[in-house]
């Protein structure tokens, strides 16, 4: 790892804001959230959205013009190849992202070996780079030996866990000093208790203040207020997700 990039506190996996119709991404919109998010204290801005690869782009960079610096902006650049990766890598670092987040491959299913070249090759594009570990949405889960060996590889930057597994979390901690965010708000406090540096919530999008307040609460090390915080905000962020689609 040879970022100095910061990935502690909270950071916003960002919703993609539509026009009333459907048909296309409301940039305006966009940069209001983004706004808000900044004005309400949020540490970092993640835009990873499923449309086109040209709106994809757009979103980054009106994402990058919007927060002017102001916060850190990991923009989402997973692709289903590890051309399309590397390609998508490129253009967020033209576009003045901060970091790039890289889930594995969708529906290849690759082998561990895969995984790491493909990792490998998108870090070579000199834009740190958060591994995106999702086994649920990829299909296919990094061994915490492989996420330890790609800790070694210069640009690799940090590991965003979405197994929902506290443990797997703990054996990657254990194996390598790559920082860990939780990927999962459920799982905020219990992962960052094992040594998780912050977390990439989707339940920030609504109510950012309530996410901080408990990765502000283990910074200070008072975990009876991040326990308070936590249990108030595992309903919520079921209710959030439920709406939303995710799971």
């Amino acid at each position: 790892m040879t970022s100095t990039l910061r990935f502690d506190g909270t950071y916003t996996a960002l919703v993609t804001p539509f026009t009333p119709d459907g048909s296309a991404v409301d940039y305006a919109k966009l940069e209001k959230m983004v706004e808000w998010q900044i004005q309400e204290g949020i540490d970092g801005l993640v835009p990873n959205t499923l449309v086109s690869d040209e709106e994809r782009l757009k979103v980054i960079e009106t994402v990058v013009k919007c927060a002017n610096g102001r916060v850190p902006v990991i923009a989402g650049t997973g692709a289903l190849s590890t051309e399309g990766a590397v390609k998508l890598a490129q253009e967020a670092k033209q576009l003045g992202a901060d970091a790039c987040l890289v889930i594995a491959p969708p529906y290849v299913c690759a082998s561990q070996r895969g995984l790491y070249e493909h990792f490998r090759r998108v870090a070579g594009v000199g834009l740190p780079v958060m591994i995106y570990d999702n086994p649920g949405r990829a299909g296919v889960p990094l061994e915490p030996k492989t996420i330890a060996k790609l800790a070694k590889v210069p640009g690799i930057a940090a590991l965003k866990d979405a197994t929902d597994s506290v443990a797997h979390a703990v054996d990657v901690m254990a194996l390598c000093d790559l920082p860990v965010v939780c990927g999962a708000d459920n799982l905020a406090l219990p992962m960052m208790a094992c040594g998780a540096v912050g977390v990439m919530s989707i339940l920030s999008n609504a109510a950012p203040s309530r996410v901080l307040a408990i990765t502000k609460a283990i910074g200070k090390g008072d975990f009876v207020a991040a326990r308070k915080a936590h249990e108030a905000n595992v309903s919520q962020s079921a209710k959030t997700i439920g709406v939303c689609g995710w799971n």
